[in-house]
């Protein structure tokens, strides 16, 4: 009987199986590596970070809302001035074209009929009649001795000719006077965005001005407010100071009245700071008081220089019998220390023998580096 051993692979089990694989790796990784595990957080350091990336989150967000509001007002400035720049170029522009179209149409140039699209329908055939001057040698027109209407032919060309002057110094008149105006046009519109500019500005530096006298009047003000301030606190000032004079001058401190030094816990106590000093009945007290303590200290003196002899005597007897007491605890603690000595010494012996049976007896197949490899190798 033969198996087929070729099966179809469960991905879902491999995948899963992979996952698992994946997941043990990451887990030992974390803990096995004393660098990465750790117990536990510094949570006041956390926050304290937080804070911090907030408030640095802050000032960017309030830097950037700056840099954003100066961008706006610059880029309305820019737009402001480039429709104005735009507007007069297009009315320029405009004047231009309208000097263009009005003073300077192609037929009105010099030499346009040099390249007039309609030249040949407005010339003249070769030879209108015999007396045409037109009919020169090479046209084939007219020949020599042909020349009937030579005084005519000459007044023509004499008069055409004070025609083509005439009509070349008109034509020179007409581009002059046709310079002249677009430059009076020119100077004209140069002018008037002269006066634009100039109002403008004087409209600027008026408003500059109310500006500055506003603000001017304002620090006049703040300037009064200020004075009428540090008037009325150098009034409070002189006020205060000539108040605390007068009760320094007629208070009880100067004039030394004695009943302002009673204290009001009891008629022994006094006030430090107002006292100015004992009366003599009180000195006499505090003399015959200091007598009688006199007296006392010295009787006290003598009770106590017999209880120190009474205790000197004690205190020889109980040195001379922890004397005694000390001597036999030396004799004691010597032959403890000898009995210890022993009992050490056969512990010493039995310990040895136990060490040498455990060694040859018991331990006589000790564990290789095999045997410690097959620990710490899952993290479960």
């Amino acid at each position: 009987m033969a198996y087929k051993m070729d099966l179809p692979i469960d991905y879902r089990e491999a995948a899963a199986i992979e996952r698992r694989r994946n997941m043990e790796g990451q887990r030992q990784s974390r803990i096995f590596n004393s660098k990465v595990r750790t117990i536990g957080i510094d949570l006041q350091a956390v926050e304290q970070q937080m804070l911090d990336r907030k408030e640095q989150e802050e000032l960017e967000r309030r830097r950037h809302e700056a840099f954003a509001s100066d961008a706006v007002r610059n880029d309305k400035i820019s737009q402001l001035l480039t429709r104005r720049q735009e507007h007069d170029i297009r009315e320029l522009n405009k004047a231009l074209n309208e000097f263009r179209s009005l003073h300077q149409q192609p037929s009105s140039r010099r030499e346009f009929d040099l390249y007039d699209p309609e030249y040949l329908r407005k010339d003249k055939p070769a030879r209108v009649t015999d007396d045409d001057p037109r009919c020169g040698i090479s046209g084939a027109q007219k020949f020599d001795g042909e020349d009937l209407n030579n005084k005519a032919r000459t007044k023509f060309q004499q008069e055409q000719l004070r025609e083509w002057s005439a009509s070349q110094n008109r034509e020179r008149q007409q581009a002059l006077d046709n310079q002249n105006k677009a430059d009076r046009l020119y100077d004209l519109k140069m002018r008037e965005l002269d006066e634009r500019a100039m109002e403008l500005q004087k409209a600027e530096e008026a408003c500059r001005r109310a500006i500055n006298v506003s603000q001017k009047d304002f620090n006049q003000a703040l300037a009064n407010e200020n004075a009428e301030r540090e008037r009325l606190r150098n009034q409070q000032q002189q006020d205060d100071d000539a108040t605390e004079l007068a009760n320094h001058i007629y208070g009880d401190t100067l004039t030394e009245n004695p009943s302002v030094a009673q204290s009001a816990f009891g008629a022994h106590r006094v006030i430090t700071d107002r006292w100015k000093g004992m009366s003599p009945k009180q000195l006499d007290e505090i003399h015959r008081t200091q007598d009688i303590q006199t007296k006392e200290n010295e009787r006290l003196r003598q009770e106590e220089k017999l209880r120190n002899d009474e205790w000197d005597r004690q205190r020889v007897a109980n040195a001379r019998a922890a004397t005694l007491v000390e001597r036999e605890l030396e004799r004691q603690k010597r032959e403890i220390q000898k009995q210890q000595a022993e009992e050490n010494r056969r512990l010493s012996l039995e310990q040895k023998s136990h060490t040498e049976f455990l060694d040859k007896e018991v331990y006589t197949n000790p564990p290789t580096a095999a045997y410690f490899m097959q620990f710490n190798t899952s993290s479960r």
